[in-house]
């Protein structure tokens, strides 16, 4: 009878709230030019990434593997730009830090959704060279578009069961306490930490997602590398190890705008060091931001077949306009 009780006085408590106040850019000097400077990124990664993948749709010569990984990442990347400041530019233009119960949620989903699809595309990508590398003479056998495309779909399969379940486990939780988030979003860690029911199942999934869609990925991704490394050591000339290092050099930094930031995050409270709290935030609110920006930089500059298109446009549209001018 005492825990027929006990459960249904547990019911009664139960608290959902309507709205969730985000206090994460709240008493940072100067935030307004980030915010402008948010707004900048923003315009740049959306039309960057959108450059990128139409270049892969339209020009059929890029409807390879390694581009089919690419054009994965550009649509990830979109998505959690799409996903995380248009959010926080409304924050700065309506002085509204307030969101509600459901957006939350919805928000917190699509951030890490994202997020974790760009992770293992990375892995994928990796995976891509390390054959192409290693294994050079099997590689169409191994690598095709329908190897490639059944991968990406099943890597948006796992990144949606994992993150969907993930946030579904907020509903359990009764916020009785507080409905401040101390995040510049909806984030995970922060808002289930309100709750003044069990969360132990909540922070089973958080380490979980945190082991899945980041240790586990860049560890995959070094010991990959560490294949090509000894895959190139073999090679007797320097310019064949140049040669094939080379096809390697965008996916390296996009590895390391990726990681480098969560790296030193999780580094920093590891080793216990005093990072700052206005500080933790603006490098945690960039691991979102630079990657999703510098993507589409990275892989245009150093890819010779976006290059190819880039110039074959401007060759169109330099002998069209002499034409134009003649009429």
């Amino acid at each position: 009878m005492s825990s027929l009780n006990s459960s249904l006085m547990e019911n009664l408590s139960f608290v959902r709230p309507e709205y969730f106040y985000i206090t994460g850019f709240s008493g940072i000097p100067f935030i307004n030019y980030y915010f402008v400077c948010l707004l900048l990124m923003y315009i740049i990664a959306v039309f960057g990434n959108s450059f990128v993948a139409v270049i892969i749709l339209t020009d059929r010569s890029l409807h390879v593997p390694k581009y089919l990984g690419i054009f994965n990442l550009a649509l990830a990347d979109i998505g959690e730009t799409n996903a995380l400041i248009p959010n926080l530019i409304k924050t700065f233009l309506f002085d509204s830090q307030f969101i509600s119960y459901d957006a939350c949620l919805v928000n917190m989903f699509f951030v890490f959704f994202f997020s974790s699809v760009q992770a293992l595309t990375l892995v994928v990508l990796a995976y891509d060279r390390f054959i192409a590398i290693c294994l050079p003479l099997r590689y169409h056998a191994i690598v095709n578009n329908y190897f490639m495309s059944v991968v990406l779909i099943g890597v948006w399969s796992v990144c949606s069961a994992f993150n969907g379940t993930t946030v579904a486990l907020i509903t359990r939780l009764s916020f009785c306490k507080s409905n401040v988030v101390k995040s510049y979003f909806c984030d995970y860690g922060p808002v289930y930490s309100l709750a003044c029911n069990d969360k132990t199942i909540n922070s089973v999934m958080a380490k979980l997602c945190s082991t899945l869609f980041i240790y586990i990925p860049l560890i995959a991704i070094v010991l990959s590398y560490l294949g090509i490394f000894l895959a190139l050591s073999k090679i007797t000339t320097w310019a064949g190890r140049l040669k094939a290092l080379k096809t390697c050099v965008s996916h390296l930094l996009a590895v390391g705008v990726f990681f480098l930031p969560i790296v030193i995050i999780y580094f920093a409270g590891y080793l216990s060091m005093s990072l700052h709290p206005n500080a933790k935030i603006i490098i945690s609110s960039l691991s979102n931001v630079i990657p999703p920006l510098l993507n589409p930089i990275i892989y245009v500059l150093n890819t010779k077949e976006f290059k190819v298109f880039i110039l074959k446009i401007v060759k169109k549209r330099s002998s069209v306009n002499p034409q134009v001018l003649a009429k």
